[in-house]
This record gives structure tokens, sequence and C-alpha cells, in this order.
């Protein structure tokens, strides 16, 4: 059974209309979210008279089952009969988010609702529902709710760089590099932001982004410097270090590469070095380890 058996009511145009303000308006929100509570008693204790009591009495119900709309309050009973007839002890919870109103007779609620089932995980959508006033009483009349949005993480393949997440300083004599990373939303990339001064003069910027690559299935990364080059690389976790086989384009239009490898030495404490390095085809020197430290740590 589909959560949207739950109290819900919501017409598509209303998100676009303003909300009304009114002396009486603070004592109207308190009846609707008491008539959101005596719903969802009603809806817990299977008592479809008292739910069809809530309705208005031109009020339209849709099946979520069927897709069928049935009028009024007799036949949204007989709906709610049938549905408690295969709810079990099926329970509901209805977090109400926000109430709107676009008069002093009529209000949109929005919530999260949750179905609740013995020995399941909940099922849960987001709401909008249209109440009117009639005879000094709020009641139901339209209703609408859709699954809630299910976000994709990527955490999972990138959570072995999570301490990478905050600013890191390399400082040699007059040089300085700085390299600071964030989660993106929904913790689906890294983004590094590095610069390189001498004698506190900016020489270097860029950014770096970091990811999963559900194709290949390795994490990937891609970066961009002030001076218009760009790269990708690879990463593969070995022990406690991380090998990096990068490719890039400089800014002249040259080819370069190289094998880089970060090692976490604790917490507080990386090295960075590189070796195979090439650019058009020419062998350089490698660098040696440098040693970089936390300076501070994002939330």
């Amino acid at each position: 059974m589909k959560t949207t058996i739950l109290y819900c009511c919501a017409i598509a145009l209303a998100s676009a209309a303003p909300t009304w303000l009114y002396a009486d308006q603070a004592e109207d929100e308190a009846a609707i979210r008491e008539s959101v509570a005596t719903y969802v008693d009603a809806f817990n204790k299977g008592d479809a008279k008292a739910i069809a009591a809530q309705w208005s009495p031109s009020a339209v119900y849709t099946n979520p089952m069927t897709g069928d709309e049935v009028t009024g309050r007799s036949a949204i009973e007989q709906q709610m009969v049938d549905i408690f007839k295969n709810a079990g002890s099926t329970k509901i919870e209805v977090d109400v988010n926000s109430i709107e109103f676009l008069s002093p007779s009529v209000a949109i609620e929005e919530g999260t609702a949750r179905v609740l089932r013995p020995g399941e995980e909940p099922d849960v959508t987001i709401y909008s529902c249209v109440h009117v006033k009639s005879d000094g009483k709020w009641l139901v009349d339209r209703m609408t709710e859709e699954a809630e949005p299910v976000f994709r993480s990527n955490y999972q393949h990138l959570k072995d760089l999570e301490w990478m997440i905050g600013t890191w300083v390399d400082q040699d004599g007059s040089a300085t590099i700085e390299t600071t990373s964030q989660w993106s939303k929904n913790q689906n990339f890294i983004a590094r932001k590095f610069s390189a001064s001498v004698d506190g003069v900016a020489d270097l910027s860029g950014v770096q982004i970091m990811g999963w690559d559900p194709v290949a299935q390795n994490i990937r990364s891609w970066v961009f410097d002030s001076d218009g080059g760009f790269g990708s690389s690879t990463w593969k976790k070995k022990g406690n270090s991380w090998v990096i086989n990068s490719s890039a384009t400089l800014a002249d239009g040259r080819k370069a590469s190289a094998i880089k490898t970060l090692t976490v030495v604790d917490e507080s404490t990386i090295t960075w070095q590189a070796s195979g390095r090439s650019i058009d085809g020419e062998l350089l020197p490698n660098i040696d380890p440098i040693q970089l430290t936390r300076n501070s740590r994002s939330e």
C-alpha cells in the first residue's frame, strides 16, 4: 500500500500565489495543526468516519492505488474503509513544515509524511494540502503528494579521502603552497582549491574536482589552473598512500604527464611527491617528497 493513503492535499497553482496576512492568522494556523493531529489519530485508529469528517463536503479524493477519483465525504469514507481492510497495523506520522494563507478561508499546508509498518523501513512522501474554512472549521479540500526525492551519493567511494577535507599548507622559505578541500552537496565530489605564492605574491592557483567514475569504476579528478592549463587523473589507493596517474595540457599546448603520490602520515601531516614526469615526451627530474600540514579543518 503506497504512502499516498496519508493525510495530505493541495493544488498545483497554489505555490505561485502570495501569502495572505490577517489578524486571526495565528489562531487559524493553530486550528489547522490541530486538525492534522486529529486526522493522524483517526487514521492510526482505523476510523474511516472520523477521517471523512475532516474533508469538505465537495472534496475530491484520488485513490493512489487505482487513480480513481471520488467526491464527497461518503465516498471518501468508503475509500478509507477499503484501505483499512489491507492496512493491518500500519500507522502514519506527519511533520507539518509550513502553512501559508492565500486568504482568510484558504490555506496551503506542506509537510512530510511517513507510513510505518512493523519490520519495514518507513515510506516517506512530501505533500501539499489545501484547507478551506467552512462554518468556522478548517477542512481538507484537495490533496497531492509524491515520494521524497532520493539523493544519490558517491560518499562510499570517496570516504577514504575524507582526511583531505580542510586546509593544508607547505611553506619552504619564501614559497607557500596552500590547498583547501571541501565536500560538494550530497558528497558526490570533493572540490580542492590550491594556490602557490612566492614572497607573498600569488604565482599560480587553480581548482581540482574529484569524483567517482561509475563507468571505469575508479576515482577520477579534473584540474584547471590560472595559467590556462588543464588535466585529469585517476586515483588508486595503496596502503596509506594514493597513486595518481596524471595527464595534462599546458597553456601553450604541450602535453605533460606524471605519477604523483600522496601519503597520509597522520591526521595533520601528508606528503606529496612526483615521478615519471615528462613534457612532450621529454623526461623531467622527480620531485622529492614535500610535507604538508593541516592548517584548519572545514566543517
